[in-house]
């Protein structure tokens, strides 16, 4: 058993003052706990028939993917606007201070997919949510969400589980931040 909370580091008052930023790079510069991070997410949803992993942008590419790759299973790229060159579908949602624009390919998900959403770190719930969205319009099914860190004090879960019943699965929780 690795603790992956040793393995990632904090860095107090960055982006700003008052808040702790927890960089993973720490953990994926550490071969045994970066395998193993992503064989865990990936063995907690063996069983749940996944066709197709998809990671946002940036850090849950690293995660998605690698997640895609253990599970033998098509990954999925959901991106910043202007970014995939074929027909897309899109979403805006909301952000603490603003909003945004997530975007993914049309053909990439099918009526038959099971999906799995995979990313680094979930707070609030936003971009896990436009990454539902994108799943629905193209007709796929969300079988489960698999982070890294989880910071429980937004409630990324409750808020989640109020869209669907998919399995939520965090390998660290963090109640400060």
């Amino acid at each position: 058993m690795i603790d992956y909370e040793s393995l990632i580091t904090d860095i107090p008052g960055y982006p700003k003052e008052g808040i702790i930023f927890k960089d993973i790079t720490t953990l994926l510069g550490d071969g045994e706990g970066f395998r193993a991070s992503v064989r865990d997410i990936a063995q907690h949803f063996a069983g749940l028939g996944v066709t197709k992993v998809v990671g946002m942008e940036a850090r849950g590419f690293v995660y998605g993917a690698s997640v895609a790759f253990e599970m033998g299973v098509g990954f999925v790229p959901v991106r910043k606007p202007g970014k995939l060159p074929r027909a897309v579908y899109r979403q805006e949602y909301e952000l603490e201070y603003g909003s945004d624009i997530l975007e993914m390919h049309q053909d990439a998900i099918g009526s038959d997919d099971k999906v799995l959403i995979v990313d680094d770190l979930i707070a609030t719930g936003g971009t896990a949510v436009a990454a539902v969205q994108l799943i629905q319009q193209a007709g796929g099914t969300i079988v489960g969400f698999g982070f890294l860190l989880e910071l429980t004090p937004f409630n990324a879960r409750a808020k989640l589980a109020e869209i669907t019943d998919a399995d939520f699965y965090s390998l660290v929780q963090v109640n400060e931040y």
